[in-house]
């Protein structure tokens, strides 16, 4: 026999309850849509923080969410290649991909990463499926530049297997291969693969985890970390120089998905326990927001899972815009901030 007093600590399950109760009017608002998010950073490289991610991924897919996760692989390409020793040379932050370079990012990209993190979500259940971007020409590139070798321009996103997997409720894990227009293989940044996949399949939102809590006006000043921006903002920051060499193919990114119709984007920290969550499912987030000017029109404006629709015809029969913890907290355009 335990006592109560033993095993529920004082205040817990109140705490647990509100948590919950916060992130309703989110879980409505997203359950039946489809997020892209970008995996990197030591979240990926970390065993311990993997497994957390993939979990809170999991965590989305049972309340609703389509997650499509894309990936690169940085630093184990670089391992590989000095194993291998194959030299290790950027230009302008971009990986000089040589014909035999490329056959080893391949290899470390779908036989080893995407693999991982297939195996780390199915730890769950069967929810995964790893996806090489050249599977079914779902990326399809062109050369970017004859110094960088086999590093890849995006050209298309092919998106009916993505379609496929979706609709049959499991989660895509795409590793950034391309197809080459030439019919060989090229080596995509993934960032830009994100932007261009939640642009081609008509994503809710897409979402960056990286190693930093968002975006700085002044990297040096932590105090200037944005809660949120909108498209415009977003394109002066990358014109005028003004982020780090890393964020700017994120930035172009959210960018390029925001003009193609996806309603948000966000830049979040990897590292912090349960940041997607948060992100995604309070009213403040954690991170970084980017959205157009014009998100009125955006809102519900994506398809919607059964039970979505639902939730969508509850609130518009009660003739509310759904209730949180105020009683008057609705659409995702009222989220104080984000």
């Amino acid at each position: 026999m335990k006592y109560a007093k033993d095993t529920r600590p004082h205040g817990a399950s109140h705490k647990a309850a509100e948590v919950l109760v916060e992130a309703l009017p989110w879980i409505k608002n997203i359950t039946g849509k489809t997020v892209v998010i970008k995996y990197g950073g030591s979240a990926m490289v970390d065993e311990r923080l993997r497994a957390d991610v993939m979990a809170d991924i999991v965590l989305l897919k049972i309340v609703g969410v389509n997650p499509v996760i894309v990936h690169g692989g940085g630093k184990a390409i670089t391992e590989a290649m000095e194993h291998m020793q194959l030299p290790v040379e950027f230009k302008d932050g971009q990986r000089v991909t040589t014909p035999e370079a490329m056959d080893l990012v391949r290899t470390v990209l779908m036989g080893k990463v995407n693999q991982e993190l297939v195996e780390a979500l199915n730890e769950h259940g069967n929810f995964a499926v790893g996806v090489s971007g050249a599977d079914a020409g779902v990326i399809v590139a062109e050369q970017a530049s004859p110094e960088l070798g086999r590093v890849g321009r995006i050209t298309r996103i092919n998106r009916p297997l993505l379609d496929d997997l979706v609709n049959a409720d499991y989660i895509p894990v795409v590793a950034s291969v391309a197809l080459g227009e030439d019919g060989g293989f090229y080596n995509v940044n993934a960032d830009m693969v994100a932007g261009h996949i939640a642009a081609a399949i008509g994503a809710h939102k897409v979402v960056f985890l990286t190693d930093v809590d968002g975006l700085y006006e002044n990297f040096e000043n932590k105090d200037s970390l944005i809660s949120n921006l909108t498209v415009f903002e977003a394109q002066y920051m990358v014109e005028n120089n003004i982020v780090s060499t890393g964020m700017i193919p994120k930035l172009k990114s959210c960018i390029l998905a925001l003009e193609a119709g996806v309603f948000r984007a966000h830049v979040i920290n990897g590292i912090t326990p349960h940041s997607l969550l948060l992100e995604l499912l309070t009213s403040t987030g954690v991170g970084t927001t980017m959205h157009s000017t014009d998100e009125a029109c955006k809102f519900d404006a994506h398809p919607l899972g059964n039970f979505a629709s639902k939730l969508l015809e509850n609130r518009m029969a009660s003739g509310s815009g759904g209730i949180g913890p105020s009683g008057s907290l609705g659409a995702e355009g009222t989220r104080t901030g984000r």
